[in-house]
This record gives structure tokens, sequence and C-alpha cells, in this order.
């Protein structure tokens, strides 16, 4: 490995230009305005994947955003590694949040901020640079793959039936995603474990049209009013959610398992000063990692309705609307939630208005098992980087489509991510600090190289 380390030391700042080139492309999935700029971000990374040294590297069309695919195979019967990223972002809003401008990348104090900078261009990036180092030194030790999908943001819709289609071409002995964080930069971790997600809308209509709140105040409903009344009557006093059979395949952890769960280094006045909260809350019974980690919940993302614009305007709106996201723990399944999720929703709405639920999206949780080949050979690998051993790790956030991979190509996903907490992803002011960026490079060359020599002796 000494030679793609050398590599790696003679054209850091080279790699440095060309991420933030990158973050320079606004990939917004959510936004129909930003699909020629998928477009041109897709083409971006399919030549930078060719400059990298693989022998293919395409723009693969999807029924949304393409899939950006490479391949760089050594020995058609040698260990296969799939990489998978995303190269779409969230949106930036609000915009006047940014102290500087999100889709112009700037290095202060030891960071880059830049709307993706971690989430996941960042991440993904790490991997075609470590693949570059090991090409062009001739010691690629494994086979790669690349998948870069433009759609994980918003659901990864159509990856699923892209993977069926192209199951053959995928097939892989494991599938690696840098989408996570570390526990710290002292604390190096794996995430062995992430929660699932349901995402709904709700829509609440009354009169058909805006009314005066003087002349109808009283005597009509008022949508606003019936959808703050519908969600706060989700959750209870102890922090648990109020729909029926919500919790009846939660499965819970055995007393040793929250032991070994509580050992992860986590200081609660940090926690708050960080963000700036002065008490934490949620489910009575559970600490905060716990909270986040290996529990559900659920949150309004959003919420609006009636006149919001300076100054005042009485009207009863005709509508009001929420965003709502639940996450999920093993073995619920988002499907069922959304079913609960509504019928629960309609038993308690009056008649005085209609209500409208749409799932957005969903997937399921997801659980790697420390046990496996790649998860000891991503040990040793952060072990020589970071200079101690990780610590399994289970993330509150989701990535939906990794269940998916499982089911329909039938591999296993490890999650090793170089994030970290104050990099605040899907916030404004997203950072990634270089050192993570350049250790995250090193940390996944010496585990290509890891995995290679432990498949050998102990293939999954």
């Amino acid at each position: 490995m000494e030679a793609a380390f050398s590599y790696l030391e003679q054209h850091r700042e080279r790699f440095l230009d060309e991420l933030l080139a990158l973050l320079r492309i606004p990939s917004i999935s959510a936004e129909q305005a930003h699909i020629p700029d998928m477009i041109r971000c897709a083409e971006w990374l399919r030549i930078a994947l060719q400059k990298a040294g693989l022998d293919r590297a395409e723009v693969m069309p999807t029924a949304g955003n393409p899939v950006v695919y490479g391949e760089k195979i050594i020995d058609p019967k040698g260990p296969t590694l799939l990489i998978y990223g995303h190269y779409d972002v969230m949106p930036v809003d609000p915009r006047e949040a940014w102290n500087s401008d999100p889709f112009e990348p700037e290095i202060r104090n030891g960071r880059i901020w830049a709307r993706g900078a971690n989430d996941d261009k960042g991440q993904s990036y790490m991997h075609i640079k470590a693949a570059e180092a090991l090409i062009r030194t001739g010691t690629l030790p494994c086979n790669l793959k690349f998948m870069i999908e433009g759609e994980e943001e918003i659901g990864s819709s159509s990856l699923e039936r892209w993977c069926a289609e192209h199951a053959e071409m995928l097939k892989a002995d494991l599938i690696v995603v840098s989408d996570t964080s570390l526990l710290g930069w002292e604390t190096p971790s794996i995430t062995c474990g992430l929660r699932g997600l349901c995402y709904l809308e709700m829509e609440v209509t009354g009169p058909n049209q805006d009314l005066h709140s003087g002349l109808y105040g009283g005597a009509v409903a008022n949508p606003a009013n019936v959808l703050a009344r519908l969600i706060a009557s989700l959750t209870d006093a102890q922090g648990r959610i109020t729909i029926p059979g919500f919790y009846d395949r939660v499965r819970e952890l055995s007393p040793e398992e929250r032991e070994a769960f509580a050992r992860a280094p986590f200081s609660e006045s940090v926690y708050k000063e960080k963000i700036g909260i002065r008490a934490t809350e949620g489910e009575t019974g559970y600490s905060t990692l716990e909270r986040t980690g290996i529990r559900p919940s659920l949150d309004v993302n959003g919420i609006w309705g009636g006149y919001t614009g300076e100054g005042s305007k009485t009207v009863i709106p005709s509508k009001a609307c929420a965003k709502i996201s639940m996450r999920l723990v093993p073995d619920q399944d988002y499907r069922q939630i959304a079913e609960l999720f509504e019928r629960h929703i309609r038993s308690l709405a009056p008649d005085s208005v209609s209500v409208a639920i749409k799932t957005l999206h969903g997937g399921m949780p997801y659980v790697c098992p420390t046990d496996l080949p790649a998860y000891r050979a991503a040990a040793s690998a952060m072990r020589q980087t970071f200079g101690c051993d990780p610590l399994p790790f289970y993330s509150g956030g989701s990535i939906p489509i990794i269940s998916t991979f499982e089911k329909v190509l039938g591999i296993k996903s490890l999650l090793m991510g170089f994030g970290l907490g104050e990099d605040a992803i899907h916030s404004p002011n997203e950072s990634y600090a270089l050192q993570n960026f350049y250790r995250g490079i090193e940390t996944i060359l010496l585990f290509y190289g890891h995995y290679a020599e432990t498949l050998k002796s102990d293939p999954i």
C-alpha cells in the first residue's frame, strides 16, 4: 500500500480541487428546476471514474435521475466490492441562513463549506480517489464496481427496479457505503444499524376558499387548528407514539444489548450545547442515544397553511398541510406503519374537514452483523488510521435503499462513514473536515486490502 499512499500524498491538492468542482453543481433532486444539473453531475462523475482508471464508466438511465455505473475488474474470479453513493443533495432552504454560497464551496477553519460536502459527494468521492490511487499504482487488490445514484434524498424511487434489471451486472460480494458518521474523531465507529423511514404528507381541507376569520371564526372548522390537534395527538406526555399497533413489531433490546450500546462515549451537556438547547426530550425510560438509535420516533418536518407573509391577514385558511416522518426500528415495516397512521388520523378527524394522506417514500430498517469478515476488515483498517478500535454503532438516520439491496441483490452492505455530528448535513452551513476527507481515503485504501485478504480465508 506504500505506493498508493505516496500517490495520495502527491495528489492531495488535485483531489481537493476536483471535489470542489463537483460541489459547485447544484444537483438538488427534490426540485424539478435542477433536472439539467442532475444530468450534468452524473456526466461529471462518469468522466471522473474514467480518469481514475476504471475500464467501464457510463451514465445509465432510470425512470428518474440516472445512475452512474463503473467497474474495474482485475480478476473475474476474485473478490468484488460494489461501492454505493449518491450525487443528489438536499435543498438549501433557508438560503439566508448560510454564511456562504452553498454551491460555491469555501475552505475555512480546516473545513469544506458547501451543500453536499459530506452528504454524500465528499464521502462518495473518497472511494473514487482511493480507487485511482490503487489503480494508477498497480496495487488494486480486488474488483471494484461503482453505483452512484441521483435520488437518495427523495427516497431512491427508481433504484430498486434499476437494480433488479441489472442484477447480473451488479453481482458482488459486498456493498460498501460511506454515507454515515463517526461517533467522534477520537472515537471511530462503524454503523451496524440504520433506522427505517416512513415519510408522509397530510392535507386537511375545510371551506372551499379562505374565509374572513371575523365573519366565520367560531362557526367553521379551521384546517390549521384541526391539523395542529391531529399532530398533537400523535404523541403522549411520555414521548410515546399513540398510533394503535405502532409498537407491535418493535424489537426490544435485551438488558445486555442496552448495556453494550451505552458504552459509546456520549456527553449530554456537550450534545445540548452544540445544538443550543436547554434540555433533551423523548420517550420516557430511554437515554438520548437510545432514542436516536434503537427507538422509533415521529417528527413534523414541515407545516404550512393560511397567511404567512409580512403583517396581518385575518383569514381561516381553506387548507393546511404537514410533512411527517417516522423513523423505524427492526422489525417495523414502513408500509404497515403508513396504513396504521392513515387509519388513526381518519379515526380522529372531525366531519367538518376532509383529510388526504400521501406516502412520499419509505424504507426498511437495516442491521449489519458485526461478525461479517467485511466488518472485521473495516475494523482493522480503522485501527491503523485512527489508532484505536472502532465501536459498533446504531445510527438514527435512514438510507432506505440499503435494505432494498439485500432484498433485490442478495448482498449485505457495510456502512463505513467518516462524517461528524458537526457537519450539519441537511442543514444550512453543511461542511466536511479536510482531515476526514483525507483520512477517509486512507482508511478505504487499507480496507480494500484487508477485505481481499480476509475473503481468501473466510468468505461471506
